[in-house]
């Protein structure tokens, strides 16, 4: 009964604030304000003190702009919790565009939405992606493709780096800057996870959203860190297969010591 009531009463908060902060950010989208850049980071940031997620960060955002930020992904939480940290835009599939709830939110967000298995639309997407970082927005790209369990980072895809190439022609110093980060669910109610609870955050996809929403809010605090790897500069010259594999060691570094050593 008490955890019906709470779940209650935190669904029916982040209703409101969706309610009071949707209006405004559809106005921005409409009219093209900078203010649309950073509402859906206020909406982030107010929905994971809600839901009961503790951040913790670990080295910095890189200060040089064009940035494209590549990091593991193992839940949906990934979305709130780097949107709460950083003011971004995410790469998504494009099925997601028409999900209950979240596709409503990602297009408020302004995602760039991506069909993968369509080959004809994608110099179009990559151009979106290179718009968008020549712009000064900041991309996220989850690069495995998929979610994992939470306790690894899957192999990388090298296709979507192609927007990093696309956008290098049109920046001053010729240069995109590609930030590692890894993103770990460390510690349940204060007291570490390990292997077999860390899937409790994590949604590999063929979990229903809504018991897992649930599990989620029954458990209470989650800790979580994001660590923010130094930033490799992609230019002209680079080879897009050999910063994949960059991407991947250091997504993985940073994954493995948060596990190890959660802050």
């Amino acid at each position: 009964m008490i955890n019906t009531l709470r779940i209650g009463v935190i669904l029916t908060a982040v209703a409101v604030v969706t309610a009071v902060l949707a209006p405004v950010q559809i106005l921005c989208l409409f009219l093209d304000l900078r203010l649309r850049r950073y509402l859906p980071g206020l909406w982030h940031r107010i929905v994971c003190k809600l839901l009961g997620l503790r951040i913790h960060t670990r080295g910095s955002l890189e200060k040089r702009r064009p940035l494209m930020i590549a990091c593991n992904h193992a839940s949906w939480l990934d979305i709130l919790v780097l949107g709460a940290v950083v003011d971004v835009v995410f790469v998504a599939k494009s099925e997601v565009r028409d999900w209950p709830i979240f596709g409503h939110l990602a297009r408020l967000q302004a995602s760039i939405f991506i069909q993968r298995e369509d080959r004809r639309k994608t110099g179009h997407q990559v151009n979106e992606i290179a718009q968008r970082l020549s712009a000064d927005e900041i991309v996220v790209l989850f690069p495995e493709g998929t979610t994992s369990d939470g306790n690894r980072v899957l192999p990388i895809k090298s296709s979507l780096f192609g927007a990093a190439t696309s956008a290098v022609r049109d920046v001053a110093d010729q240069i995109v800057w590609v930030q590692p980060t890894s993103l770990a669910y460390t510690k349940l109610n204060g007291l570490a996870m390990g292997r077999f609870h860390r899937p409790l955050a994590a949604w590999p996809g063929d979990v229903e959203l809504l018991p897992h929403l649930s599990g989620i809010l029954k458990e209470g605090a989650l800790d979580v860190e994001v660590s923010f790897m130094p930033a490799i500069a992609f230019t002209a010259a680079s080879n897009r297969k050999e910063v994949s594999r960059q991407v991947e060691d250091e997504i993985r570094l940073g994954l493995q010591r948060s596990l190890r050593e959660p802050l």
